[in-house]
């Protein structure tokens, strides 16, 4: 099918989305259009840096909407050129998926101190469960640990890859609820911890201390130590906001 082309509203506006909250404008867009209609399976995405001034946004940005969409299954993404390069869409959201889509979109406008109770909450319920089952799978988990170890990582891919792998927890939790609501709020959460990277003056201790955090928290789910596990994801996801000065550290 033809490339399907996208209005340039965003493009027109006179204040250019901050970087927090760029990729967000990209997500909606996109989401807008599948739950619409504008866009169905088959129909391929403009090329990223076709999206990217369209929406008044930047291609790291357009990249990173794409990622959270290919994770969903909305979307597959190719290399190279061609007709078969760039991002297909192959499905289209109806009943829980289109729930969660209009969860995305409505967690944008959620209080940060909501966000952070309910991940302590989520998250920690997630920890507990992998730690208590025997026949748990974490290799997904472990995989994303493996790419955040990467030394070129830009302060907002390592922060997508920390995303995913929370991510990757929650399904593997085995809760499906969990793992749809987790999704759902993936783009408020990640919104949310790019911001405070932006506030981090020293961001490579603080990546070297998250991936500490990280592998800690993954050895004591393989452990099946399920109260250290949970002491550990709490005191991550606190300990962060935190750090970076954007919520309680009571909370």
């Amino acid at each position: 099918m033809a490339q399907t082309s996208m209005t340039p509203a965003a493009a027109e506006s006179a204040t250019p989305p901050t970087t927090a909250r760029a990729w967000r404008v990209v997500l909606e867009k996109i989401e807008t259009d599948l739950l619409d209609g504008t866009l169905q399976p088959g129909d391929r995405l403009p090329p990223e840096r076709e999206l990217a001034s369209t929406l008044g946004v930047g291609r790291s940005s357009v990249r990173e909407a794409l990622r959270v969409l290919e994770v969903m299954g909305l979307i597959r993404t190719g290399t190279g050129s061609g007709p078969t390069s760039g991002a297909m869409i192959i499905a289209t959201p109806n009943g829980g998926m289109s729930a969660l889509l209009r969860l995305q979109v409505a967690a944008q406008g959620f209080p940060l101190d909501d966000v952070v109770a309910t991940r302590l909450v989520l998250e920690s319920a997630v920890v507990e469960a992998l730690a208590a089952d025997p026949d748990r799978d974490t290799d997904d988990a472990r995989a994303v640990l493996d790419a955040m170890e990467a030394t070129d990582l830009t302060p907002a891919e390592f922060l997508a890859l920390d995303a995913q792998l929370h991510l990757a927890l929650a399904e593997a939790s085995g809760n499906v609820v969990i793992a749809a609501t987790m999704a759902g709020l993936r783009t408020a959460i990640e919104s949310y911890v790019q911001a405070g990277a932006e506030r981090i003056t020293d961001w490579d201790a603080t990546a070297s201390r998250l991936r500490h955090e990280h592998r800690a928290i993954l050895d004591a789910v393989e452990s099946g130590e399920i109260d250290r596990a949970r002491t550990l994801v709490r005191s991550h996801i606190t300990g962060y906001y935190a750090h970076a000065g954007l919520a309680r550290t009571s909370v």
